[in-house]
């Protein structure tokens, strides 16, 4: 089975689904690779050392895809790439495939299996293809050293000669994979972290970094079986609007990471908050791809109202691009292992992680949640 390795076209995207490492691995499980010629050098990884792992490098777009049976990519390919996977094969990738309404009828035109990585289960046997969960934990990390160079401000409490530096104070939402990675970057750093989450799950972890944990209602507990947040009531939200406006009042940085499956971001920073925050705060809104966080972000932008910095950009993890690739090829190679035998894909629908994240096959949409909001939206 010949597995292709796209280059990414998507705008500023550094990132590559496939590091030389990870090709020898994936020769021992059957298959060959092909590379596409640049595919690796946002992420530093050359040519040269994908044919020393023993991969081919191929120029031309059009004989890279020939013969090819898995596709592999970290966001999902324009129309016009669509077009050159042979169809019939396996295209895996980020997906959002209810947002990309006209690449889901190309991939059912055209019957190509397509996965997406957003829709593998968050379950213990999946973890280690859990992509969704690695690159939150370079995105994590990296919103608290955008918001630490942009604060004009030292994080940690310093003692000078010319008096005390009091320690920034920093305000995390959501305590998720990138929520507990921005804590443990802003303990590092010498910042005093105090962190909001619906899910009581969260408390303990919470804590144990060294952040203070601070709850509307000790008695709700608003996570889902598959760990993600769900809706909580009208009379929680305004509970949550009043703790969290008092906080962000006297926060210095703000990371929002809230995020509902499959929805957009739920607004929990008002302009209001924004307004009331200290003159050169800064707010890094990790759910701009989603809508945002903050009702005034800018999803791919930074902006400055009220005086408090506002970063809505929606490339964190590719800015991290060597280790964010490192940890997703990772994944990708623990996919392909579960999903095949003897370098064919078994396509065991009684299985939970395929019958999650394949979403179309054979012309048809495979993915039972999918099929019904398609057909609930006519």
């Amino acid at each position: 089975m010949k597995v292709v390795v796209a280059k990414e076209s998507a705008p500023d995207e550094r990132r590559v689904a496939l590091i030389p490492d990870t090709v020898p691995r994936l020769q021992t499980m059957g298959m060959e690779v092909a590379v596409q010629a640049g595919a690796g050098a946002d992420s530093f990884y050359s040519d040269d050392q994908y044919r020393q792992a023993g991969a081919m490098v191929v120029d031309d777009a059009g004989a890279l895809y020939e013969g090819a049976g898995v596709v592999l990519r970290v966001v999902a390919p324009t129309l016009e790439e669509a077009d050159r996977i042979p169809e019939g094969a396996v295209v895996i990738s980020h997906f959002q495939p209810l947002d990309r309404r006209d690449l889901l009828e190309r991939y059912l035109a055209r019957r190509i299996a397509a996965f997406s990585m957003e829709y593998i289960p968050r379950t213990t046997l999946a973890q280690a293809m859990d992509s969704l969960s690695s690159q939150s934990t370079a995105t994590g990390h990296q919103a608290v050293l955008m918001a630490a160079e942009r604060l004009p401000k030292f994080f940690p409490m310093l003692m000078t000669a010319a008096g005390m530096i009091q320690p920034s104070t920093v305000l995390v939402v959501g305590a998720g994979v990138a929520g507990l990675q921005a804590i443990a970057t802003a303990r590092r750093l010498g910042g005093v972290v105090e962190v909001f989450d619906v899910r009581k799950a969260a408390k303990e972890e919470t804590m144990s970094l060294g952040a203070t944990f601070i709850e509307v209602d000790e008695g709700v507990d608003a996570a889902t079986a598959g760990g993600y947040a769900k809706e909580v009531s009208e009379e929680y939200k305004q509970k949550q609007a009043a703790l969290l406006g008092e906080h962000a009042a006297k926060a210095d940085v703000i990371i929002t990471t809230a995020l509902l499956f499959g929805r957009p971001a739920p607004k929990l920073i008002t302009e209001a908050m924004v307004e009331a925050m200290k003159p050169g705060s800064v707010i890094v809104d990790l759910a701009a791809e989603r809508g945002g966080n903050c009702e005034i972000t800018v999803p791919g932008e930074e902006v400055v109202r009220h005086g408090v910095r506002i970063l809505g950009h929606t490339d964190l993890a590719s800015r991290m691009a060597v280790h964010a690739s490192q940890m997703y090829a990772k994944n990708l190679q623990n996919f392909l292992k579960h999903l095949t035998a003897d370098g064919a894909f078994k396509f065991d629908m009684e299985d939970e992680i395929t019958a999650g994240s394949l979403i179309t096959r054979d012309g048809a949409i495979a993915n039972v949640r999918i099929r019904e909001a398609v057909q609930g939206a006519g």
